[in-house]
């Protein structure tokens, strides 16, 4: 995965085509890493602690580029088929990280574009990725498990019951990296009420980690615009935000 970003100002560079777009993506890419900031400041952490995931979800590839020449880094999808055509557009020296859910069949294509995996949720997708990976060989890919903390039957992820077990067959398996696990809060009326959740995740984490000491689960993906200063507070070592950055 990506080296950590900072969160100091973004460099959009005055006076170059589409300044002007620019200069607004940099303003908000400033107020979102000030925020982040902030939020590790209340809790004890380091801002490199926090990685900035900048969700390019419906985005134009414009204005990824114009994120892109304002510092950002990590650029997250959330289907495979639309980053086939923004990941060459966009092109070389950033980290594209899947965010959305995978199907089987689309693995392959996945593991051409993507980085990271957030959303494995199933052995059998694990070990598509795992027989991919293996075949294309080069760097293993990063995987997360992705745990459904709110138990809303239309959000993907497994069962935190049954994350244990999931976990112990992934990370032994080749051709990918078991690096952490990702979940997502549901949708409430202030960040605060998603802490229960964010908490959640953390300590099961925790539990698992004490429980098999050599699964690597150091990143927790949890976190969007209206909550990632709370799941920051919680432990969240990447967060996934859009509306903020390109809103």
């Amino acid at each position: 995965m990506a080296a950590r970003e900072g969160v100091g100002p973004a460099p959009c560079p005055a006076g170059a085509p589409g300044w002007g777009a620019m200069a607004e993506i940099g303003a908000n890419v400033a107020r979102v890493r000030a925020r982040i900031a902030e939020a590790v400041q209340r809790c004890g952490r380091r801002p490199e602690g926090v990685q900035l995931i900048a969700v390019t979800k419906t985005v134009g590839v414009d204005r990824i580029r114009e994120a892109v020449a304002c510092g950002l880094r990590v650029l997250g999808e959330n289907r495979v088929q639309e980053a086939r055509a923004k990941v060459p557009e966009v092109g070389g020296g950033v980290s594209w990280h899947l965010i959305g859910g995978l199907q089987r069949n689309k693995v392959k294509d996945a593991l051409r574009l993507f980085q990271a995996i957030h959303s494995v949720d199933s052995l059998e997708l694990a070990e598509e990725i795992s027989r991919r990976g293996a075949q294309r060989g080069g760097d293993p890919v990063g995987v997360l498990i992705e745990v459904n903390i709110s138990g809303e039957s239309q959000k993907h992820g497994i069962a935190p019951g049954e994350a244990e077990g999931l976990v112990s067959r992934v990370m032994r398996l080749p051709g990918l990296r078991l690096r952490g696990m990702m979940g997502m809060a549901p949708l409430v009326e202030t960040a605060e009420a998603a802490r229960p959740f964010f908490r959640q995740l953390r300590e099961l984490r925790d539990r698992i980690r004490e429980a098999l000491p050599d699964c690597g689960l150091d990143e927790l993906s949890m976190g969007m615009t209206n909550d990632f200063e709370v799941a920051i507070e919680e432990g969240a070592t990447m967060i996934r935000v859009g509306r903020a950055l390109f809103a």
